[in-house]
C-alpha cells in the first residue's frame, strides 16, 4: 500500500460498558469530522460506540486549549467527541480509557500523571488491580430545575462537573423507565442541552443510577454523570462531602467529593485494535 492509502489506527474499549472508539494521532493529522464520528459510533455502519477518544499531544491539537494544557504539565489531551459528532468537554470514563491506552503503550512513564481535557487537567492515577482514579476537578452545584420523561416530572439539582447535569434523586424503579428519547429539559437553564441522570438514593452505600447523555442516548455508565449523581445525593442527606459506591448498567464506580473537590475511581478496558480502511475513511469526508 501506498502511504496515502495507510489504513487508521483504532482501538477499541470501555469504562464500566461506557465504550469508545479510540483514535491514535499523535502530530493531529487526521481531519476528525462530524460526519466521520458519526458513522464510527453507528452500531451498524460503522464499529459502534458510545464516542470517539483522538489521542493527540496536547501541543499539536491546534487549539489554544491544548497550548494551555501542554504549558501545564499535560502531554497528552483527550479530544473527546459524542456519537453525534459534537464535541464535549469532558468525558470521566473516556479518561480512564484513554489513561488505561497511554500506559499500556508507554507514552506515558510512571502511575501518576495528568492528562489534558476541554474542562482543563485532569490528574489520573494507575493502580495494581486495574482501577483508574481520576482527579475531576470541582463539583459545582447550583440551583434546582426538572425535566419531563414521558408526561412526567423529575426534580433535580444542576450540576457541573466541567459538563452540565441535573441528578434527579428519585425513589422511583429506575428499571421503569423509558429512555429510549431525551427528557425534555429547560432551555433557558441548559441551552447548549444537559446529561440527565436519575439516581436512588443509596442502600448499604450504594446508590443506582441511570443516565441519559446528550449526543448519545442513554448509556451504561457515565462518568461524570455518576460524580453529578453522588454530589446530588450528598446533598439531599445534608451533606456535601462524602464517598459514595455508583451502581450503573454496566458496573460499579466509586465517587470521593472532599473540599469541593471529586475523584472518580473505575475500570479501564482495551479489548480489541485494528486499522479501518484508508477508502472507506476518505468516503466519510
Amino acid at each position: 500500500m501506498a502511504d496515502s492509502d495507510a489504513g487508521i489506527p483504532f482501538l477499541k474499549g470501555h469504562g464500566t460498558e461506557n465504550d469508545f472508539v479510540l483514535l491514535p494521532d499523535p502530530d493531529g493529522a487526521l481531519e476528525l469530522t462530524e460526519a466521520r464520528v458519526r458513522v464510527l459510533c453507528d452500531r451498524r455502519a460503522g464499529l459502534g460506540a458510545d464516542g470517539v477518544l483522538r489521542i493527540v499531544r496536547s501541543a499539536s491539537l491546534g487549539e489554544p486549549i491544548g497550548t494551555t494544557a501542554a504549558a501545564e504539565g499535560a502531554e497528552w489531551f483527550m479530544d473527546y467527541r459524542n456519537a453525534d459528532g459534537s464535541v464535549a468537554e469532558m468525558c470521566g470514563n473516556g479518561v480512564r480509557v484513554f489513561a488505561g491506552y497511554l500506559a499500556e503503550t508507554g507514552l506515558v512513564a510512571g502511575t501518576e500523571f495528568a492528562v489534558g481535557t476541554r474542562a482543563g487537567i485532569r490528574p489520573v492515577t494507575l493502580s495494581a488491580d486495574g482501577q483508574v482514579t481520576v482527579g475531576m476537578g470541582a463539583v459545582r452545584l447550583g440551583g434546582t430545575s426538572s425535566v419531563d420523561l414521558n408526561g412526567t416530572r423529575y426534580d433535580g439539582v444542576v450540576v457541573d462537573v466541567g459538563n452540565p447535569h441535573l441528578a434527579c434523586v428519585t425513589d422511583v424503579d429506575l428499571d421503569t423507565l423509558d429512555l429510549c428519547r431525551a427528557p425534555d429539559h429547560d432551555p433557558a437553564t441548559f441551552p447548549h442541552g444537559v446529561n440527565v441522570e436519575f439516581v436512588n438514593p443509596p442502600r448499604d452505600g450504594v446508590a443506582r443510577m441511570r443516565v441519559y447523555e446528550r449526543g448519545v442516548g442513554e448509556t451504561r455508565s457515565c462518568g461524570t454523570g455518576t460524580v453529578a449523581a453522588a454530589a446530588a445525593v450528598l446533598r439531599s442527606q445534608g451533606r456535601s462531602e462524602g464517598s459514595l459506591v455508583v451502581a450503573i448498567p454496566g458496573g460499579r464506580v466509586r465517587v470521593d467529593c472532599h473540599d469541593g473537590q471529586a475523584t472518580l475511581t473505575g475500570p479501564s478496558v482495551l479489548l480489541a485494535a485494528g486499522e479501518l480502511r484508508a477508502d472507506w475513511w476518505r468516503s466519510l469526508s
